[in-house]
């Protein structure tokens, strides 16, 4: 199965957080990987996801596999269920945690759904 990623906007801020503080985003990254990584998951910090003005911010990805964008994520309340459904989103086949089954700030705070990138061979077939 393909490795997952869960890539964590690290310039994220909400509003009213002191610029020169640490940056909410930079301590969700930490928390998420103190709180230790699931199986088949990996951290990737990066620059900026686009969602600032619903930060704190995250990213599901995996190849062959649709992805989610995450936002309004708190780095002290939400941390056990970023990790929980990026441990249910590596599990899939496809990326499709059934809505049911995601947890509470996955089906209420998705920014976007972003189908799968077209391996060659689908390319191929589609032409």
């Amino acid at each position: 199965m393909a490795q997952t990623t869960l890539h964590v906007c690290l310039t994220c801020r909400r509003e009213g957080v002191d610029p020169a503080a640490p940056r909410p985003g930079a301590m969700l990254q930490e928390a998420l990987a103190q709180a230790g990584v699931p199986e088949g998951v990996r951290i990737v910090g990066v620059e900026c996801l686009s969602a600032c003005s619903n930060g704190c911010a995250v990213a599901l990805s995996a190849p062959g596999k649709w992805t989610y964008v995450y936002g309004r994520l708190d780095p002290e309340t939400h941390v056990a269920a970023i990790l929980d459904g990026a441990a249910r989103y590596a599990r899939t086949a496809d990326g499709v945690v059934p809505w049911r089954e995601r947890p509470e700030v996955f089906r209420k705070q998705c920014l976007a759904r972003i189908p799968p990138f077209p391996s060659d061979a689908t390319q191929e077939a589609a032409e």
